[in-house]
């Protein structure tokens, strides 16, 4: 009963929810008692996700559009009256680079529109780095909503078999190798569920109630060193590709 009852009267938006980590994470919020509001570019795997899923409202969205996500937050606060946890599911692997001497303004004065300027300008496209820069960004955000009561956490996923990895395996040119690669990343053998991130999501909003500025690794220790971690005979599962 209290993993039910664990968020219960709370309110929730997920963007990116209709599929893989995404939905995962809602479906994770429905268990744990909380109405959730999720966005997705994708209508039709939204759609099914809200219909599946009673206490939940979809509403499609892109967050690279700031009107969508304006009618996201006005949305959610006309239908329950407040918020309690945002999930920034959705997003590409891009690097911020601020330039030296920013105007001064504060995070919630900032439009989508000049951070997205920012960006076109300052940009990197590696992985090691964005993962440090989303690092940076929520350890800056924990510091400026203190203020307001608000805590600020964010979970760095490894290798986690969704939706989207068995597109990447499938377009490779041996996607049996490339899958098993991507398994012996982790020293536990095997790769993560997307359910296992989204629990994650649920414990930092309920539970750690303590931490903020926090850096949540659900990686099974890929990040433990370089290269391979585990060995085929410590494999614990391969996920297969189905034709």
């Amino acid at each position: 009963m209290a993993a039910v009852t664990r968020y219960s009267g709370k309110v929730v938006v997920v963007t990116g929810g209709s599929r893989g980590i995404g939905a995962a994470i809602v479906r994770a919020f429905v268990d744990s008692g909380a109405q959730v509001v999720f966005c997705d570019k994708d209508e039709a795997g939204g759609r099914a996700l809200e219909q599946e899923l009673s206490g939940t409202v979809f509403i499609p969205g892109d967050v690279t559009q700031e009107g969508d996500l304006q009618a996201l937050i006005s949305e959610t606060l006309s239908r329950f009256g407040h918020l309690d946890c945002v999930v920034n599911n959705a997003g590409y692997r891009l690097i911020l680079c601020f330039p030296l001497d920013p105007p001064p303004q504060l995070p919630e004065e900032t439009s989508a529109e000049s951070f997205r300027r920012l960006l076109e300008v300052n940009l990197l496209g590696t992985y090691t780095l964005i993962k440090g820069a989303v690092t940076a960004m929520t350890k800056a955000l924990a510091l400026d909503e203190s203020q307001y009561g608000v805590r600020v956490n964010c979970i760095s996923p490894g290798n986690i078999w969704t939706p989207l990895w068995r597109e990447l395996a499938a377009s490779t040119s041996d996607p049996r190798a490339t899958i098993l690669e991507g398994t012996l990343a982790q020293p536990l053998g095997r790769m993560g569920q997307p359910v296992e991130v989204a629990a994650a999501a649920v414990f930092l909003a309920s539970e750690a109630t303590f931490c903020t500025g926090l850096e949540l690794l659900v990686t099974g220790g890929a990040e433990l060193g370089y290269g391979r971690k585990a060995n085929r005979s410590s494999l614990v599962e391969v996920p297969i590709l189905l034709p």
